[in-house]
């Protein structure tokens, strides 16, 4: 008698498609059976040798061979490493978006600036929902540093797997509504198969502070200041927006609102009631002129030195409405997000050639992380109760950090899961493994309106542009075989044409050289044309110069 072959065992799958080893573009999917769920959607910044580049988005390959499995998008919270991206995804994937009012507020807005329409649907901490047919979703509170944020416990047929979203332990945040500890540890005490945890501030020791902290420094600070008072921060931080507001209003002061995303963060805030705005405190940046310096308060965006931003264009005597003048107090209320210290010393540096007194984060305490520090981390660890851990939402020495901690609080090291993005993590009824880059996860780069058209040849050519600049030489040539004018050179970023005439002439010479003996020699096509006059003249300058520009021939037939 044959024997029968062994039911495969079901399988639940935990992809991560971005914000694993890098800081940004947080996306993780959920897939069992014929199903996939998908939390969050973020964008992050180019790092600096991508030249050119707007944002970056994750990789939606794997979601679009598999469009037909999606039933829902889960959004923990607006900010835009985690939003930043569902305007990109909806171009290629109808799915219905779960979001708090101000995070669906703030989706809504940027799909608007797409020219997309989207099906958002509100949800409340404590609402559960169902998402296809084998993930049950409870939103609960929780503390970040943007209110109506939420985590997530999701029941699915292997057992309960909790995402904490971003957070913090904030026993008294600005808006009253706590973090639901009561709620985590009944999750807990239910039994938690898997947990996915922030690891963001997972090197800090201690806690991190009450956002209420913030407010009495700036307290102080405002009481304190005699002068006109500009203040940078992140649009999305409606909890600090509105202690500036407070104290301002507390002062006797008006405030202006600069900068594009903060004053579509206000309007959205105030409008679903997260912002209180006493009536007549807020004026038009365009009116400042008429308000005395000691009533004025401007709230903008740029706090982390970004070229464009309104910040930065006031410290350059660039805004059209606002400009430095000796006295005024410039706070820069946040910490540099790592890679942009620079910017930001820049920009603090430009501020006090103007004559403003700056006060940053290095001298005063105006920022606090919306992260979790070692210890609320530990507290997290202890009322969940996994089973499992893996940590995200992080660069890997906070992965790796993550997990020792996990494993010095008693857990088991073989049931904690250090992944990249790309990778999958199995649940079984029996076990849990891991599969190495089984899903496409590549950055993504959006230029302009280009999405992935961009790759690693032309960042490559955009880098070596920037180093070395570029020389195009031009020919006519007969269809006879002879040279019928030029070269002509023309230079970019290499050298200025009229202090170095003699350099472009010698470069002339050796051009036409090469393809005249070229064509002596009966190479006639176009590819061996421009392959001799680029070696023969990139030897030449890297002699003379030690330089390698970009050179391009161009050869028209006449």
């Amino acid at each position: 008698m044959a024997r029968r072959k062994k039911k495969p065992e079901s399988v639940l799958k935990i992809i991560p498609i971005g914000g694993l080893n890098e800081i940004g573009k947080n996306m993780t999917l959920l897939e069992y059976g014929d199903e996939i769920m998908i939390i969050d959607c973020g964008m992050s910044f180019p790092d600096d040798d991508m030249l050119g580049i707007d944002v970056v988005i994750p990789d939606f390959s794997y979601l679009i061979a598999n469009r037909e499995k999606v039933k829902g998008l889960v959004i923990t919270h607006g900010h835009e490493d985690h939003i930043g991206a569902i305007p990109y995804l909806l171009r290629d994937i109808d799915v219905p978006v779960y979001g708090t009012r101000l995070t669906n507020g703030l989706v809504q807005s940027k799909l608007e600036e797409h020219g997309i329409t989207g099906d958002l649907r509100t949800v409340n901490a404590g609402d559960i929902f169902k998402i296809g047919s084998y993930f049950d979703v409870e939103a609960i509170r929780t503390t970040h540093s943007i209110a109506d944020s939420i985590c997530i416990a999701i029941r699915t047929p292997k057992g309960v797997v909790f995402h904490s979203g971003d957070f913090k332990i904030d026993y008294t945040p600005v808006d009253g509504d706590p973090i639901n500890l009561g709620k985590l540890a009944e999750i807990g005490e239910q039994g938690v198969r898997l947990m996915l945890c922030d690891s963001t501030n997972a090197t800090r020791p201690g806690f991190t502070k009450s956002e209420r902290f913030v407010g009495e420094a700036l307290r102080n600070i405002f009481s304190g200041t005699k002068n006109r008072i500009i203040i940078a921060t992140f649009s999305s931080n409606v909890h600090r927006v509105q202690k500036i507001i407070d104290n301002a209003c507390a002062c006797g002061r008006k405030v202006a609102i600069s900068g594009r995303s903060m004053e579509k963060v206000v309007s959205i805030a105030s409008d679903l009631g997260y912002l209180t705005i006493p009536e007549g405190t807020l004026v038009n940046i365009r009116k400042i002129r008429s308000i005395p310096d000691d009533e004025l308060v401007i709230i903008t965006t740029g706090s982390q030195g970004e070229p464009m931003s309104a910040l930065s264009r006031i410290a350059y005597g660039e805004h059209k409405d606002v400009k430095i003048k000796p006295g005024d107090t410039v706070i820069l209320s946040s910490t540099p997000v790592p890679g942009n210290e620079k910017s930001v010393s820049t920009v603090v540096n430009k501020l006090f050639e103007d004559g403003a007194e700056v006060i940053y984060s290095d001298i005063a305490e105006i920022h606090v992380s919306g992260h979790a520090s070692r210890e609320e981390l530990k507290l997290m660890h202890t009322l969940i109760k996994p089973e499992y851990f893996m940590p995200v939402h992080g660069e890997y020495r906070h992965l790796i950090r993550h997990a020792k901690l996990a494993e010095d609080l008693g857990e088991d090291p073989d049931n904690i899961f250090v992944l990249r993005n790309g990778d999958i993590l199995n649940l079984t009824d029996t076990e849990v493994y891991c599969d190495r880059d089984m899903v496409p996860s590549d950055a993504i780069l959006v230029d302009g309106l280009g999405v992935g058209d961009v790759g690693n040849i032309v960042l490559r050519d955009r880098k070596n542009l920037s180093r070395s600049g570029l020389i195009i030489v031009c020919f006519a040539v007969a269809k006879e075989g002879y040279v019928v004018s030029g070269p002509e050179i023309v230079s970019r970023g290499f050298v200025y044409v009229k202090e170095h005439e003699d350099l472009i002439e010698s470069a002339r010479e050796v051009s036409l050289k090469a393809v005249e003996q070229a064509l002596d020699e009966g190479l006639t096509d176009w590819a061996s044309l421009k392959a001799r006059v680029r070696d023969e003249l990139s030897r030449y300058i890297n002699d003379v110069t030690m330089r390698s520009p970009i050179i391009l021939p161009i050869f028209l037939e006449v």
